[in-house]
């Protein structure tokens, strides 16, 4: 194992940050996790355990904030329905460069709290 990230998010907060901040989605999420988020009645929900999961991915690795873009971290979903971590650009290479080959990942949110937990193998 080379790392474990968990992170929580307020939703309710979230939301809050997303209405005041018009494009910090775009800076935050892919396209493709944007479309999965929007196809949701509440769109925030999806957004802000995908947040929790990008913050947690970022722990794993023992980064801090600003390491990496969000937007390097992908969360997406395989056939299955379960969640899984792409990396993309520096985040790619960080996690090469430590040697993580496996990612695990469980997300789980309520209406008030979104959480995401991580292991890096």
């Amino acid at each position: 194992m080379i790392g474990i990230g968990i992170d929580l998010v307020d939703v309710q907060r979230f939301r809050e940050v997303l209405q005041r901040r018009e494009k910090i989605s775009a800076r935050l999420f892919t396209e493709n996790e944007l479309a999965y988020c929007h196809a949701a009645v509440d769109p925030s929900e999806r957004m802000a355990v995908r947040f929790a999961a990008k913050e947690a991915v970022m722990k794993a690795l023992g980064i801090g904030l600003g390491s990496v873009r969000f937007r390097e971290i992908e969360i997406t979903k395989d056939s299955l329905g379960r969640p899984n971590v792409t990396l993309h650009g520096t985040a790619a290479q960080m996690a090469a460069n430590t040697g993580v080959r496996q990612w695990h990942l469980s997300l789980s949110h309520t209406g008030s709290v979104a959480e995401a937990f991580v292991v890096a193998e």
